[in-house]
């Protein structure tokens, strides 16, 4: 699942990404107003978490303007208020949840988790890309009646991979997102993890291939002529 996260207060922001990540999910932060609501419409995110108190432009105003252009990403929006009237304010406007600052980690992915829940989403139990479907919960991976075992590595890189939405992805943010950021993993590891991948959509016979990107990453794309090697 892609989550934005529009905070002004960037460690908090990037602590929120990087719970979000820890759990799985694919998150990107931006950190005013302007440039949230840009994000926000460009249709790339499952959902939001939107703080109130912006520079630009408040969350009330973001979430008023996406509803307003019927983009209906679920909102959860942030505050260090507590008063029922911005709440209400909030809910009006369009949000779909509202917690409090402070809070705790499981009760932000448990917000999320409801919020998607509510839109219909399968996105929490399930990742699809072309013919492929991802079980996010014991790493199978299936393509018509084929399925494999993802190791815990070959997941995470898959997984942003389906997740990026046919953008690229660097080997760093592979490296950083997946091995961590201590120095210890060479590129190497990612091009030999891709290569583990690819051995499994050639198995699967799927239509999805790792596409290489010389100085740039990679990117999960589908061919539907034959099967290259």
């Amino acid at each position: 699942m892609n989550v934005l996260v529009v905070e002004d207060e960037r460690n908090l922001a990037d602590a929120i990404c990087r719970i979000l990540q820890d759990a799985g999910y694919n998150a990107e932060a931006c950190y005013d107003g302007r440039s949230g609501l840009a994000s926000a419409r460009s249709d790339m995110y499952d959902a939001i978490v939107l703080d109130v108190m912006l520079p630009g432009m408040s969350g009330f105003e973001i979430v008023h303007e996406l509803r307003r252009d019927r983009i209906a990403t679920p909102v959860l929006m942030l505050t260090a208020r507590t008063a029922t009237t911005d709440k209400v304010e909030g809910l009006d406007a369009g949000a779909d949840d509202y917690m409090t600052k402070p809070f705790e980690a499981p009760e932000l992915l448990a917000r999320l988790r409801a919020l998607t829940r509510r839109q219909g989403e399968v996105v929490l139990d399930e990742s699809t890309f072309a013919d492929l479907t991802l079980d996010l919960n014991t790493h199978d991976l299936r393509c018509g009646g084929r399925s494999v075992h993802l190791s815990g590595k070959e997941f995470e890189v898959l997984e942003m991979l389906m997740g990026s939405n046919a953008r690229v992805v660097s080997k760093q943010d592979l490296l950083t997102r997946v091995w961590g950021t201590d120095g210890e993993t060479s590129e190497n590891s990612v091009e030999a993890y891709i290569s583990f991948l690819r051995k499994k959509l050639t198995h699967l016979k799927s239509c999805a291939r790792i596409t290489t990107l010389r100085m740039l990453g990679y990117r999960l794309e589908r061919f539907d002529g034959p099967s290259a090697s």
